[in-house]
């Protein structure tokens, strides 16, 4: 019986591959051939038993090793024997050297270097999709909004190209942890080798050159949580830049807005009870499941304060965090992908908006003009303010009430000051900005 939403509602296929029951068995079981494979290298075992845990160990059961547990009530310990079961008299050299963790750590930095695989293809496809999006609305000069209320225009370009840039920078921050996550350990006991006499730092070095993934320095017989809580940080960060996404384009679907909107199905349904609803169902998911990712931070970081050399605070909660925060990233990765590929932009909408204020919006403009031209900046802000607030109050165009100012017209004339309230005249370098954006980033982000 399913409980928990992931196992039915949320999460890709291959995500939830990764951080399932099954995967983790195999990862531990991987991990403990490494182990003997690095101590026959060094001539701890005999390299032949050595070989047979590698043909063997992998039919061990998770089933058998569940069974196991019931009767012993220790889990690790429980794998160990399900392997040895399988693996004869070989068996007798499972886990030698090692403590619980440096198998469960280990096998965490295998699930940890799947995951990574796959968060950098999304976000690289999301940047994909972003740029795209930023080449065809480059020109597409919309309204931008700062307190809610109007500013001067802006681009559509400009807004894909500002989260293409940051979802960029998302791909550098995982690149840059990578290393210092995707680790494994065999330190043993308290993390002093003590059980490997002399061989302990060739034994881990080999161990994860085998699995291919990186090794601590120096451990406890935990690896240290900084690690693990950098990459829930990285995750909570990641869903924060697409909940920022899912907002605007919430926003700007709002119906008195209407600028774009989420794809809807020709037999989608919007509301059980207002048959006329078309919700942005997705970016709301995304803004609810990215709550739940940052809710993870806090326990991420308190998992790294443990007791003296270890205990065992951290075990519980990471079974928690690790699938759940990974998990419910990648779907919102997923989600929000679908969205800006699919999202229907209302040119005619969009325009009708840009000139909603009749070229209110467009002050600065005219105090540029006017302070360019000679007149003090501060006495044309003040000009121009007290113009902006008349046409405000009077319903009227601001090249109106421009017209009728004395000290305006002996700088600009009308006809200039309605040139100067065109908003396809004043998006500033916004078209730059965007091609310099994707000659940047097309060479290191785009398949």
């Amino acid at each position: 019986m399913a409980i928990h939403p992931i196992d039915y509602r949320y999460g890709t296929p291959e995500m939830r591959i990764i951080w399932s029951e099954e995967h983790r068995f195999t990862c531990l079981v991987r991990a403990e051939i490494a182990l003997a494979h690095a101590e026959a290298e060094v001539g701890m075992i005999p390299a032949e038993d050595a070989k047979i845990i590698e043909q063997k160990a992998l039919s061990a059961s998770l089933m058998r090793a569940k069974e196991i547990e019931v009767e012993i009530n220790h889990d690790t310990m429980a794998m160990i024997k399900a392997i040895s079961e399988v693996c004869g008299d070989a068996g007798r050299w499972i886990h030698y050297g090692a403590t619980s963790n440096d198998i469960l750590d280990t096998a965490t930095g295998l699930q940890l270097k799947d995951a990574f695989d796959v968060l950098e293809k999304k976000l690289i496809i999301l940047v994909s999709v972003l740029l795209n999006r930023a080449e065809i609305t480059k020109n597409l000069v919309c309204v931008s909004r700062t307190h809610g209320q109007q500013g001067v225009p802006t681009t559509y370009g400009l807004r894909f190209a500002i989260w293409a840039s940051e979802i960029s920078r998302h791909i550098n921050r995982l690149r840059e942890i990578r290393p210092r996550v995707v680790v494994g350990q065999m330190t043993g006991a308290v993390g002093t080798m003590a059980a490997m006499g002399t061989n302990g730092i060739e034994v881990q070095s080999a161990m994860m050159k085998y699995l291919e993934i990186g090794l601590v320095d120096v451990s406890c017989q935990v690896i240290a949580r900084d690690r693990y809580a950098e990459y829930i940080f990285m995750l909570a960060n990641i869903v924060t830049t697409l909940d920022k996404i899912g907002i605007e384009t919430r926003s700007l679907q709002r119906t008195e807005i209407d600028e774009v909107e989420e794809m809807f199905g020709e037999r989608q349904v919007g509301s059980s009870t207002m048959p006329h609803k078309r919700n942005p169902i997705k970016s709301e998911q995304v803004g609810g499941l990215s709550r739940i990712v940052r809710a993870m931070v806090e326990p991420a970081l308190l998992n790294n304060t443990l007791w003296d050399e270890r205990d065992l605070t951290n075990s519980s909660c990471e079974r928690v965090i690790f699938p759940e925060a990974t998990i419910l990233c990648d779907h919102c990765l997923k989600l929000m992908t679908n969205v800006l590929e699919n999202l229907v932009i209302k040119e005619e909408n969009v325009r009708r908006n840009l000139l909603m204020l009749h070229g209110i919006n467009l002050a600065e403009s005219v105090m540029i003009e006017l302070t360019h031209r000679g007149m003090p900046r501060q006495d044309a802000h003040e000009v121009v303010r007290e113009s902006s607030m008349e046409a405000l109050d009077q319903g009227k165009s601001l090249a109106e009430i421009l017209s009728t100012k004395q000290g305006v017209i002996e700088y600009v004339s009308a006809e200039e000051c309605e040139n100067l309230l065109d908003p396809n005249a004043y998006t500033g370098l916004a078209e730059v900005q965007v091609d310099n954006l994707i000659r940047k980033l097309v060479t290191y982000y785009v398949p």
